[in-house]
């Protein structure tokens, strides 16, 4: 599509009443992303705009970013270097991910900025999914953001992996997380004095589960 389309399709669901635009895994679109941004607010439309990242992001990017984006929604999915590279084939995600958080920290701060109606209009919420048998890769994740960023960020701490069937045989990968395994994830949060943001009930991976042998798996 062309952006003049892109930009007609966004105001035409922001006059729904829709009031968030949010950009998924937009790191190589980011020329685009202002465009569209600047469009839409020449247009008198002033949505809350949302990151959504891997957390795999450049800072030098991040910064074109400033005063653009109110809240940055990235994962933070490894500490561990060797299952950074095996998972992912990104050796230095932990640094890079580290990195880029610090930025949309210090861009928008610790504290997650709520409307009267409790929904997020400025901030930061850190994403992390526990993976099976990688409790220690998680334990050090929530350390860091705890010890080397804030504990007050809001972080998302997901159960929700679910082994698709090319995976199923995987020594690792193969099955769910089992509830010890999350409960010492969410309990050391606690224990870190994470109090802000979210757990999920083990059962979650039934429900967030696209069928990825439709043609749109994430349509309803």
């Amino acid at each position: 599509m062309t952006l003049e389309k892109i930009i007609a399709k966004i105001t035409a669901i922001l006059d729904t009443g829709v009031a968030r635009v949010g950009f998924v895994s937009p790191s190589h679109v980011i020329p685009q992303v202002k465009f569209i941004i600047s469009a839409i607010h020449s247009l008198g439309y002033k949505p809350v705009w949302v990151y959504n990242s891997n957390g795999y992001d450049k800072i030098e990017t991040l910064r074109t970013l400033e005063g653009l984006i109110d809240i940055y929604l990235p994962d933070f999915k490894y500490s561990d270097l060797a299952l950074a590279a095996a998972y992912s084939d990104a050796i230095d995600y932990p640094e890079i991910a580290a990195g880029a958080i610090r930025e949309m920290v210090r861009q928008k701060g610790p504290v997650l900025q709520l409307s009267d109606k409790g929904t997020a209009e400025s901030g930061i919420i850190i994403r992390h999914l526990v993976l099976p048998g990688q409790v220690e890769n998680s334990l050090k994740v929530v350390r860091y953001i705890a010890e080397e960023i804030s504990p007050r960020i809001h972080v998302s701490l997901m159960s929700q992996y679910y082994p698709i069937p090319k995976v199923l045989c995987h020594p690792e990968l193969g099955r769910t997380v089992l509830r010890n395994e999350y409960k010492r994830v969410s309990d050391e949060m606690m224990n870190l004095g994470m109090v802000n943001g979210w757990i999920q009930e083990l059962e979650s991976n039934d429900h967030y589960r696209p069928d990825f042998e439709r043609e749109e798996p994430f349509l309803q």
